[in-house]
């Protein structure tokens, strides 16, 4: 059971096993120093376009971003670059204050970042830390303007790194990892006028924060895989954790995060419809006109409909199964 559960993880986040499994833990130092020396992400804002995840290092960011329930977690990020490339070894959490909005450290979080760093090193551990991660609990994956005067400030002084955010909430209602990865712009960086990459459903109260800051970073794509140390240790943890998985619900771990996305998709539809009406010229009828401004409104709500029933009817699936399976296997037909 244990390594069926497993095995949907990795399917569900798409979870590479190297070819060579412990090739990447080989760190080449004379490689690193030249990359931070000829600094390519200076002249290429884009430099950086892909990150690749330990299976390991993202169980432990998920279970550190779930035990913060609603409020905000951060912790630091171990790892290494190559040509284009980022890759996250180990994370770590550190002990900031959180709200449901904003994650602070505090002089204690960076003198903790620091003993960790060097206690690591000492035991082998050459990686360097080259990025952060906090959650975003019920909101989606992206950087908002303090995010981003953040990940500006760590750019400034601690390149490369980058700025990772987890979705505890989306994760456990999709059952799947809800994470991105992001890098700002320098000052003054102008990109071309693209929308971001992937829809997500943000929700009213945050658009215009998403909005007005969105153009000042960019995502990269990310990957995940598992080394054959990996492997033992998600084992280890799954054949421990595997009875909890099986009789967790999203159904029932998510009312609230549903009852929320419920009202927020209401007052997005008022909106919506009042704009619509303000707008039409005297004598006009609803729907006889309308501009592609306030139909890709509506068309964002229908997204956001469908993905919440989508994930109310998968909860609910699952809870009809576990009914069959262990509640009714003993009745006689």
């Amino acid at each position: 059971m244990s390594e069926t559960a497993q095995k949907s993880f990795e399917l569900a986040n798409d979870v590479k096993s190297l070819v060579s499994l412990d090739e990447v833990f080989k760190y080449d130092e004379e490689r690193h120093r030249k990359l931070v020396a000829t600094k390519p992400w200076d002249k290429d804002p884009h430099y950086f376009s892909e990150i690749n995840i330990s299976a390991l290092a993202l169980l432990k960011m998920v279970m550190h971003a779930k035990s913060g329930g609603r409020l905000e977690i951060m912790g630091l990020l171990l790892g290494k670059i190559t040509e284009h490339k980022m890759f996250v070894m180990d994370s770590f959490a550190l002990p900031v204050e959180g709200t449901e909005t904003r994650v602070n450290a505090q002089a204690a979080a960076y003198e903790y970042m620091t003993a960790y760093i060097e206690s690591a090193k000492k035991v082998g551990r050459l990686e360097n830390a080259i990025g952060w991660y906090h959650s975003h609990p019920g909101y989606g994956c992206w950087l908002s303007g303090i995010d981003v005067s953040t990940q500006m400030l760590n750019q400034q002084f601690q390149e490369p790194f980058v700025a990772i955010v987890i979705d505890p909430i989306r994760t456990v209602s999709a059952g799947k990892v809800n994470l991105g990865a992001f890098r700002t712009y320098p000052k003054g960086y102008k990109p071309s006028n693209q929308g971001p990459s992937e829809y997500q459903t943000i929700p009213l109260e945050k658009i215009e924060d998403f909005g007005i800051h969105c153009k000042q970073y960019y995502s990269l794509d990310v990957k995940y895989f598992k080394s054959s140390l990996d492997a033992q240790l998600l084992d280890l943890l799954w054949n421990k954790y595997w009875v909890d998985t099986l009789s967790s619900s999203p159904l029932t771990m998510n009312t609230e995060y549903t009852t929320l996305q419920i009202n927020d998709l209401s007052h997005k539809l008022e909106q919506a419809e009042y704009q619509n009406t303000s707008t039409l010229p005297p004598g006009s009828k609803l729907g006889a006109a309308g501009t592609s401004k306030e139909e890709s409104k509506l068309v964002k709500s229908s997204r956001d409909s469908c993905k919440t029933g989508i994930e109310a009817v998968h909860g609910l699936m699952l809870q009809v199964i576990k009914d069959k399976l262990f509640n009714q296997s003993n009745t006689v037909s």
